[in-house]
């Protein structure tokens, strides 16, 4: 039998399963095997009928959602109409990338599993489950689970058991080559151009949205910066409605990529354009030809903690001994808990790996720049305002991220710290922004009611849809707000208790540092267990949760259950079932953030 063309087709969020998914091209590569990879929404999924070996790379996303890239892909491939046996000649093989934290733990997976083989797939191996949870985080699920692939292909085309793979240190062919124009005057502009005909903005064409405020809402004296930030969004067709949240590329600054082109030796201000070697396609967001700042700035994630592709590929340009021996156990199975105490732990960023492989870094060819760092990842911010309430302007609440490890320099968040930087009195700023859809819906009835838990800036998305509820009429509003302390990070207080005045809202605050018991929200709720139980039992109200998925939305859980068996003569365990059924017809949400 000949050798197949090994498919790989990723459905990825932020960029973990199109990094796993470029990884097993690699090693089909080391094999002398023909791949192709791409994201699922790219592929023509009526071609998978003559397709004879794919691998799908699945991540889970929210309550159980697919990513943005494989939603078109996941409607087709459920349609009612797709004949039983229409996949009868595909080989095929899915691993799923999921945190068990989340209660639809890989749950898109597992259901293109299932349909797969409703599809008459011939699935090769049991679907792999891998857990960011787990302390070597996703490998150690997904190494074995390479290893038994591998298996079964050989099994499959035993031709490929003739073959002698590349060894790991040996260089791959760049994605892309870089061709610098040499004093060429080219035009480029590196900012966004406003198109005559405005779309919808949307990731591939983003809405520059100028910056009216940036605003530090917590005390001086509070540890943590919280930002209360207002664009202005007037001409740019974008529409929202309360749950809905806005999507940036942040930057990074002006030092780092300094820092970047230093330990490169590359000339920040010279230009290139970027051919693919294969027939991958050039990145969308970059312009043609385009400065190596704005590459750096705008494109490469210098800031992330680098993953163990990285070191993998790094390893293939490693002379000097000490380091190609680092590398090497970095790259290995073996090593990763070296490369996690190295890197993950300390939360140790690429660039700084790069300064802590000097020789190695001077070795890289700038062709591999793609290869070796993902793309920025666009953030997403819960709105909090309603076009309602403040017609042509958009807000958000954005809690720097700053945090220390035992490397010296504080860690920080890429996108807080640079929206933190933007400010608005040093001269016109703009951000490029889109909207998406969000996950939680609020009732249309104006009768029925609303009881939303948001600490912290969890209430971002009940801020707007207060004031959507408040501007339509609605006024069965309740809302359960924690914070560390009343005087230093009481968010939107003055609009709660006019709201309150006004008899729009109940508001119950919990401040968790003002006294010596701890209060947290699922105290508030647990305290008003009559009120609750008579708005969801006799009113239908709806609940809902954002915020922090560490504990939080557990414990509130609990809390609201405890409400159940209190008020409703209810066991635990039809306290369980009564929570499971309003979550399925919807009457219970939560939109949580790790």
């Amino acid at each position: 039998m000949s050798q197949p063309t090994l498919r790989v087709l990723y459905g990825s969020q932020t960029g973990t399963a199109q990094d796993t998914a470029q990884r097993i091209a690699r090693q089909a590569r080391r094999r002398q095997l023909q791949v192709q990879v791409s994201p699922l929404d790219s592929y023509n999924v009526a071609n998978l009928i003559s397709e004879c070996l794919v691998v799908f790379v699945c991540a889970t996303t929210g309550q159980g959602d697919p990513p943005d890239n494989m939603k078109n892909f996941w409607r087709f491939l459920f349609k009612k109409s797709l004949p039983a046996g229409s996949l009868s000649r595909l080989d095929c093989a899915i691993l799923g990338l999921g945190d068990s934290s989340y209660p639809k733990f890989n749950f898109v997976a597992k259901k293109l599993h299932k349909r797969l083989l409703q599809l008459g797939a011939s699935v090769l191996l049991p679907v792999g489950l891998a857990d960011d949870q787990h302390d070597l985080g996703s490998d150690a699920v997904i190494d074995p689970w390479l290893t038994s692939f591998w298996g079964e292909a050989v099994t499959l085309y035993p031709t490929l058991a003739n073959v002698t793979p590349l060894r790991d240190d040996e260089p791959l062919p760049p994605t892309y080559t870089f061709h610098f124009l040499d004093g060429v005057t080219e035009k480029t502009d590196d900012r966004l151009s406003l198109p005559t005909e405005q779309p919808i903005p949307s990731q591939s064409h983003p809405f520059p949205c100028r910056l009216v405020s940036n605003r530090r809402v917590t005390d001086v004296s509070h540890f943590q910066d919280v930002r209360h930030i207002e664009f202005d969004i007037t001409g740019s067709n974008i529409e929202f409605a309360a749950g809905d949240v806005v999507m940036m590329h942040p930057r990074n600054s002006a030092e780092e990529v300094q820092q970047f082109c230093q330990l490169l030796r590359l000339d920040p201000d010279a230009k290139f354009r970027l051919r693919a070697t294969d027939n991958a396609a050039v990145p969308a967001r970059l312009p043609q030809p385009c400065t190596v700042r704005h590459l750096v700035e705008s494109y490469l994630d210098i800031n992330a903690v680098p993953r163990r592709s990285f070191f993998e590929l790094l390893l293939t340009f490693a002379t000097d001994e000490l380091e190609h021996e680092k590398l090497m156990e970095f790259s290995s199975a073996e090593g990763q808990d070296e490369l996690l105490s190295y890197c993950n732990r300390p939360r140790r960023t690429a660039l700084e790996v790069l300064a802590d492989f000097p020789h190695t870094t001077a070795e890289l060819k700038v062709d591999s720049l793609l290869d070796l760092f993902p793309e920025i990842q666009p953030r997403s911010f819960s709105i909090a305002s309603s076009l309602q309430a403040h017609a042509n302007r958009l807000q958000i609440l954005v809690a720097v991220v700053s945090y220390k490890t035992k490397i010296h320099k504080p860690r920080r968040g890429l996108c807080s710290t640079w929206l933190a930087s933007l400010d608005p009195a040093q001269g016109e700023v703009y951000v490029p922004l889109w909207v998406k859809k969000g996950t939680m819906k609020f009732p249309k009835e104006k009768d029925t009611p609303v009881i939303m838990v948001g600490p912290g800036t969890g209430v971002a998305p009940f801020r707007s849809a207060l004031q959507e509820r408040v501007a339509q009429g609605k006024t069965a509003n309740v809302l359960f707000f924690g914070c560390r302390s009343e005087s230093k990070d009481f968010y939107f207080r003055s609009e709660w208790e006019d709201m309150t005045k006004a008899g729009h809202l109940t508001l119950f605050s919990a401040f968790s540092r003002d006294q010596e018991e701890k209060v947290y929200v699922q105290h508030r709720v647990k305290e008003n267990a009559e009120l609750l139980w008579d708005l969801i039992a006799n009113k239908r109200a709806c609940f809902y949760i954002a915020g922090n998925a560490k504990e939080m939305p557990a414990s509130v859980c609990d809390a609201l259950k405890e409400v159940f068996q209190q008020e409703g003569g209810m066991s635990a365990e039809e306290a369980e079932q009564m929570l499971t059924a309003m979550d399925r017809s919807g009457q219970f949400q939560s939109e949580t953030w790790s």
